[in-house]
């Protein structure tokens, strides 16, 4: 659930920011082959996470791509992730953008 959920902001946000393409690199195998439809979504809860990002990835137009990246490998991903967590944990804000 929690990574289906990031990756439906992660899309909110991309839209937000106005993207045409977005490229997604995932440590969870799972997503990226469910996304393809090359899995089945057996669990229940997963099926409208799924439909929502599916629907939002063929909205954009021009196109898409979802990859797995090993959690090995993915090392920097890994720690923003839980700097958030720790950061939101201790009172701080759910959001925050670092644009270049």
């Amino acid at each position: 659930m929690a990574e289906y959920t990031a990756v439906v902001r992660g899309l909110e946000l991309a839209r937000e920011l106005g993207a045409r393409r977005v490229e997604l690199l995932l440590d969870s195998k799972l997503i990226v082959e469910q996304v393809h439809g090359r899995w089945r979504i057996k669990d229940l809860k997963l099926q409208p996470l799924w439909r929502q990002v599916v629907a939002m990835l063929h909205a954009l137009p021009d196109g898409w791509a979802a990859n797995h990246v090993p959690r090995a490998q993915n090392g920097t991903a890994d720690t923003l992730c839980n700097q958030a967590i720790d950061r939101v944990n201790a009172g701080g804000p759910t959001v925050v953008i670092r644009r270049p």
